[in-house]
C-alpha cells in the first residue's frame, strides 16, 4: 500500500466507544490466553506491540499475527499496548496506550499539544535520532519506488540546526469559538477539531505573541467569527509572517464575507503594540472547500510586501507567495543546490517552480542566464521585482505551469545547459520529466520536500541522469517532514 492511500485512510479515523480501565486490564489478560487473529482485531481493542522501527510518517511500527501495524507516539524499541483506532485488511492503526520498556531516545515534549496536532510528531524523540530517521525515510522511499541503482545511491548525513526550535517564520491559524470563547491554532491530525495553541515551540516567537493579541481583540469587539458547520460568520484564519533578517511583519485575516467588524479598531490596536507590523492584508474566502487562500487580497493598511534579506539579496514577499518556512536553513539549503548545479558563466539556467525566485536569483551571478516559472502569479510578480531591486538584469521569469512553459521554451530554441526543480509535495509533473529528459541539461538539481514523490520522480529522471548524491536537510525539525538536494549528472 502506498503513502497516499495510508493517508487517506488515516484522514477519515473512527473511534470506538470509550473503554474503561478495567475492560482494557480484561482485553490484555484475554489476549495472552487466547491469542486472537488480526482480522479479530476491532477498534478500542488493545494490543501489545513491540516496535521496530518509525515509518515515514513518524509513527512507531510494529507487527501482529504478521499484519502491519502503525503506532502514533510509539518509538523503534519499546514495547507497547496499543489502542486500535483504525482496522483494514492490510494494515492496522492504533495510539500508544502504556508503555511497558521506554526507548532511551524518548524526551519530554516542549508543547503539551504536540500528540494532538501536526508539526510536532517527532518532539518526543532525541533530536541527534530525528536526524537519523530523516535519512532513513529517504531509504524507505527509495526501497519502495526502487529507481535503477538506488542501492547504491549515496545518501549523506542530515544537516540539522544547532537549536531546532522556534524556526518557522509564518504562523496559519484557524479561528473559531471553542466554548463561546475565540480560538486560535490548528486542526487534530484528521479532524476539523481545533486545538487552541496559547504557545508554541517551533513557530517564531513573534507570530505566536501578534495571534494570542490578536484573539484578546477578537475578543474584546465581539469580531463575527467563521463557523463551519452553518458557513456563516467572516473571520476564518490568521496568518502572521516575520521577515527573519528585516523583522518586517505582515498580518493577514482571511475572511468569509467582504466585512470584517471593527477592523480598523483591531488594526490600530495591534500596531500600536507591534511596531513591527507594516503590512495588515485580508483575503477572501468564502468557499467550503478546506483550502485556506482564496483568490481576491486587499491591502487594508500599510505596504503589499514585507522585506527579507537572503545571501545578500533582497526579498519582496506578498501575502501569498511561497518562501521558506526556515530562513536560516534555507541558507543552507540554497548553499547545497549551489555546490551540486556547479554552474559556469556560460550556462542558461532554468529555475522550475521558483516561487519569488529565491533560488534562481542567488545562482544568477554564477550563470549566463536565469529563467524561471511559477503558477501563482503574484509569486511571478514578486520574482521580476526582486530581480529589479537586486539590480539582477540576467533573470526573468514567466507565470504558468513548469509543464507548459519549459516545452514552449524548448520549441522557441532556448536551450538549458542546468536546471534546478523545486516541486511541492506533489512532485514532478510527468510532462516536465519528459520534458527536461528530452532536452537533457548536463547540470540537473531536484530540491525535493517529500520523499515518497522524489524516488517516485528518479525512476524515469536515471534513464538518462545517474545520481551523485542525495543530501537530506532538516527544514522542519521536530516534524517528519524532509527536504533532501539531489545532484543528477547526464550519463
Amino acid at each position: 500500500m502506498n503513502n497516499k492511500e495510508k493517508t487517506n485512510y488515516q484522514g477519515k479515523k473512527k473511534f470506538g466507544k470509550k473503554t474503561s480501565d478495567r475492560q482494557k486490564q480484561d482485553r490484555r489478560k484475554n489476549f495472552y490466553n487466547n491469542p486472537r487473529k488480526s482480522s479479530d482485531i476491532k477498534i478500542g481493542d488493545e494490543i501489545p506491540l513491540k516496535i521496530k522501527r518509525l515509518g515515514i510518517n513518524g509513527e512507531g511500527i510494529g507487527y501482529y499475527q504478521r499484519t502491519i501495524c502503525f503506532i502514533k507516539g510509539a518509538l523503534p524499541g519499546e514495547k507497547v499496548v496499543a489502542s486500535i483506532t483504525d482496522v483494514h485488511p492490510r494494515f492496522i492503526n492504533g495510539e500508544v496506550s502504556k508503555i511497558k520498556k521506554i526507548s532511551p531516545d524518548r524526551v519530554k515534549p516542549i508543547d503539551a499539544y504536540a500528540g494532538e496536532v501536526g508539526g510536532f510528531e517527532l518532539e518526543h524523540l532525541a533530536y541527534p535520532v530525528q536526524l537519523e530517521f530523516k535519512r532513513d525515510v529517504i531509504r524507505q522511499s527509495l526501497t519502495k519506488f526502487r529507481p535503477e541503482g538506488y542501492k547504491r545511491f549515496e545518501l549523506l548525513p542530515t544537516i540539522g540546526m544547532e537549536k531546532p526550535l522556534e524556526y518557522r517564520n509564518k504562523a496559519q491559524f484557524q479561528v473559531r469559538r471553542l466554548d463561546g470563547k475565540v480560538a486560535a491554532g490548528l486542526y487534530k491530525e484528521g479532524t476539523h477539531d481545533l486545538v487552541d495553541l496559547p504557545t508554541c515551540s517551533v513557530q517564531h516567537p513573534l507570530t505566536v505573541e501578534i495571534i494570542r493579541i490578536a484573539v484578546e481583540l477578537f475578543e474584546k469587539y465581539n469580531v463575527s467569527i467563521y463557523d463551519e458547520q452553518t458557513h456563516t460568520g467572516s473571520l476564518k484564519t490568521i496568518v502572521v509572517r516575520v521577515a527573519d533578517a528585516t523583522k518586517e511583519t505582515q498580518v493577514v485575516f482571511i475572511t468569509n464575507t467582504p466585512e470584517l467588524e471593527h477592523v480598523d479598531e483591531i488594526i490600530d490596536e495591534l500596531a500600536a503594540q507591534f511596531p513591527e507590523i507594516v503590512s495588515f492584508m485580508q483575503n477572501l474566502n468564502s468557499s467550503r472547500e478546506s483550502l485556506i487562500w482564496g483568490d481576491k487580497t486587499l491591502n487594508l493598511r500599510g505596504k503589499d510586501t514585507i522585506r527579507e534579506e537572503l545571501d545578500g539579496l533582497s526579498f519582496n514577499l506578498s501575502a501569498r507567495a511561497f518562501f521558506q518556512l526556515n530562513p536560516k536553513q534555507t541558507s543552507v539549503l540554497y548553499a547545497e543546490t549551489r555546490k551540486a548545479l556547479e554552474l559556469s558563466p556560460d550556462d542558461n539556467l532554468v529555475d522550475a517552480y521558483s516561487g519569488v525566485g529565491t533560488i534562481g536569483l542567488s545562482l544568477a551571478a554564477q550563470a549566463k542566464e536565469v529563467r524561471g516559472m511559477d503558477n501563482i502569479e503574484s509569486a511571478i510578480e514578486d520574482a521580476n521585482e526582486n530581480a529589479k531591486i537586486n539590480g539582477i538584469e540576467n533573470a526573468h521569469y514567466e507565470f504558468g505551469t513548469a509543464e507548459k512553459v519549459l516545452p514552449k521554451w524548448l520549441h522557441a530554441g532556448f536551450k538549458p545547459n542546468s536546471i534546478v526543480v523545486d516541486p511541492p509535495r506533489v512532485g514532478l509533473d510527468n510532462k516536465l520529466i519528459t520534458a527536461i529528459l528530452e532536452s537533457a541539461p548536463e547540470h540537473f538539481t531536484y530540491v525535493s520536500c517529500n520523499p515518497s514523490t522524489l524516488a517516485r520522480d528518479l525512476v524515469r529522471i536515471v534513464e538518462k541522469y545517474d545520481v551523485e548524491y542525495i543530501q537530506s536537510i532538516d527544514m522542519f525539525p521536530q516534524t517528519a517532514r524532509v527536504e533532501a538536494v539531489v545532484e543528477l549528472k547526464r550519463k
